[in-house]
């Protein structure tokens, strides 16, 4: 099993950058994919970032292409969410999930293991 704790969010201006952490707890972190969710209020969770076991191969939702990005430290069992040019409509709370899978999915309730997430407010 593996434990998440998400850390991070704030209230920040369009434009302006922010970086998610992920802390998570347990000995085979890096037998899990990891992967970023986010909710916006009345909306269902979306798909975010997921990241393979060792870092090698990353997958993001058009709608964050090329302007945030995922990376791991495993040694460190922690998972990164960097965001960057940030817009109103990236407003959310943010959540950390884990993946035991092989295959890559792209599906909340394919994920396990949740963190209790992290609110992102971006103001205009």
């Amino acid at each position: 099993q593996v434990q998440l704790v998400e850390s991070g969010g704030g209230l920040v201006q369009a434009g302006d950058s922010l970086r998610l952490s992920c802390a998570a707890s347990g000995r085979t972190f890096s037998g899990y994919a990891m992967a970023w969710f986010r909710q916006a209020p009345g909306k269902e969770r979306e798909f975010v970032a997921r990241i393979s076991r060792s870092g090698g191969s990353t997958y993001y939702a058009d709608s964050v292409k090329g302007r945030f990005t995922i990376s791991r430290d495993n040694a460190k069992k922690l998972v990164y969410l960097q965001m960057n040019s940030l817009k109103p409509e990236d407003t959310a709370v943010y959540y950390c999930a884990a993946d035991r899978g092989i295959v890559v999915v792209f599906t909340p309730e394919l994920y396990g293991y949740w963190g209790q997430g992290t609110q992102v407010t971006v103001s205009s």
